[in-house]
C-alpha cells in the first residue's frame, strides 16, 4: 500500500510538467505532427531502452540540431512559443527549450525548465541566465539536458545518468540553479516577448543576480 501512494504523489507532482500553456502550445498541429514523427517505432525498440529514454533522445538531438541557436547564426526573429519556435527553425537557448519541453509533454513526457547563470564573454561581467531542460525518464528520474546547439567546444548529448551539458559553471558569480519549473521564468518570457530583433536580445538578456536567485 506504500508503495501505492507513493507512486501516486510521484504521478501528481509530475503534472505540472506535462501541462500546455500559452508559451508551451504542444496542442499546435506543427508540434504533435513532429512528436508523432519522433515517437514512431519506439514501442519497437530493445527492452534495455525504455520508450521515453527513445523519444527524449530523439527530441532532444532534434531540437539541438534542426533549430539553428539566434546568436550563433544571427538568426532573426526573436521566438518564445514553442511554435513560433517550430516555425522559424530559430531561437535562443531559452526558446529552443520550450520547444524541446513541448515535443516531450506531447509524447507525455514530463519536462520542466533549468537555467545556469554564465559569463556572457566567459570573462566576468555581463552575466547572463542560459536556459535548457530536465526530463524525467522512467529509469532515470529528472535528468537535464541542454538543446542549445552544438559548435566548437560545446558538445551537450544524452547519456543518461551522466550530464552533459553545454557549459559548466566555474566563475566565482556563476550559479547552476538546482530548481526544475513546471514553465519558462517570467523574466526570461518578458525579454523574449518585449524585444523583435536578435542584437535587440542580447543587449538585454535575463539575468538573476546571486544575492537574489530564486
Amino acid at each position: 500500500m506504500p508503495n501505492d501512494i507513493d507512486v501516486n504523489t510521484q504521478s501528481k507532482a509530475l503534472t505540472a510538467y506535462l501541462q500546455a500553456s500559452s508559451i508551451i502550445d504542444f496542442a499546435s498541429p506543427a508540434i504533435l505532427e513532429l512528436a508523432a514523427l519522433l515517437a514512431e517505432g519506439s514501442e519497437d525498440i530493445s527492452a534495455t531502452q525504455g520508450r521515453d529514454y527513445v523519444i527524449a533522445k530523439r527530441c532532444f538531438e532534434w531540437v539541438r540540431d534542426n533549430i539553428r541557436h539566434s546568436w550563433d547564426f544571427q538568426s532573426n526573429p526573436v521566438t518564445c512559443m514553442a511554435s513560433s519556435v517550430l516555425k522559424h527553425t530559430t531561437g535562443y537557448c531559452y526558446s529552443k527549450s520550450h520547444l524541446l519541453a513541448a515535443l516531450l509533454r506531447a509524447n507525455n513526457i514530463p519536462a520542466g525548465f533549468c537555467y545556469q547563470r554564465l559569463s556572457l564573454e566567459d570573462n566576468g561581467a555581463p552575466y547572463c541566465l542560459h536556459g535548457l531542460n530536465a526530463v524525467y525518464l522512467q529509469d532515470y528520474g529528472w535528468y537535464r539536458i541542454d538543446p542549445r546547439g552544438n559548435k566548437d567546444g560545446v558538445d551537450a548529448q544524452f547519456v543518461p545518468p551522466v550530464e552533459q551539458l553545454a557549459f559548466p559553471t566555474d566563475g566565482k558569480l556563476e550559479a547552476d540553479f538546482p530548481e526544475i519549473w513546471p514553465e519558462p521564468l517570467p523574466v526570461v518570457v518578458q525579454v523574449l516577448t518585449s524585444f523583435t530583433d536578435i542584437k535587440e536580445a542580447y543587449d538585454n538578456l535575463p539575468d538573476i543576480p546571486l544575492a537574489f536567485s530564486v
